[in-house]
């Protein structure tokens, strides 16, 4: 099969490639593209909610007198699944996003205006430190500090993982229970202050005399004398 495919083509001795007609197309003419939908959006025409990544047959032209960076900048129509109202949007290089010009509004900007509030914030400071080079220290100053500070808490908090790694269940079960006795002995010991304290104060306590609380003895045990030894 090899041979029958043509690598090369036939010229004729007398071609000029100058009379061949150019095909002029126009700069702004327009392309049929498949994509899908950059971003949420809604149309404003009738309500109907569009889904990022919904996929559409559209038309894609370049947009002219404006680019970036010498980057081009496209703009695409396509229409509405449910009115079929034309909906028109265009790249944005500048912030690797895209524009929706019309027909539609964008949902969810919150954390896009978040990001780029953020972005001028961070651009004004930096403008700031340029001009004035005491503000640049005392930003280092600060972010020094709460560098250190971060450091600090992390250590603090590495030592109190390593203190309740080492816990040994065990052993505080154990001092626990001895804590508990040590606590009743303690109760008791109050207890019986208490009572001495009310004898002392019932009975009164005179001078050179101590009470003495009487412990009442065993009672002692009689021997049993064998009864033959009454009879010799």
């Amino acid at each position: 099969m090899s041979e029958r495919k043509v690598l090369n083509k036939y010229y004729p001795p007398d071609f000029d490639p100058s009379k061949i007609p150019r095909l002029r197309l126009p700069k702004d003419r327009q392309y049929t593209v498949r994509l899908m939908a950059p971003c949420n959006m809604k149309c404003t025409t009738c309500g109907e909610y569009i889904y990022k990544g919904k996929k559409f047959n559209a038309r894609k032209e370049t947009v002219q007198n404006e680019e970036y960076l010498g980057i081009k900048i496209f703009r695409f129509y396509i229409k509405c699944p449910r009115c079929l109202a034309e909906i028109t949007f265009k790249t944005d290089p500048e912030n690797a996003d895209y524009i929706v010009e019309h027909g539609a509004t964008r949902n969810f900007q919150a954390l896009k205006l978040a990001e780029e509030a953020a972005a001028k914030e961070a651009k004004e400071i930096e403008e700031e430190e340029k001009n004035n080079p005491m503000k640049l220290l005392e930003n280092r100053t600060q972010a020094s500090k709460q560098e250190m500070e971060l450091m600090e808490t992390l250590e603090e908090l590495k030592d109190l993982n390593q203190r309740h790694a080492k816990v040994d269940i065990n052993n505080l079960l154990t001092t626990r229970q001895i804590d508990k006795q040590q606590q009743l002995i303690d109760e008791i010991k109050r207890q019986e202050e208490e009572d001495e304290a009310v004898i002392r104060s019932v009975f009164g306590k005179s001078e050179g005399k101590t009470i003495k609380r009487i412990v009442e003895d065993e009672e002692e045990e009689v021997e049993e004398t064998p009864i033959m030894n009454y009879f010799l």
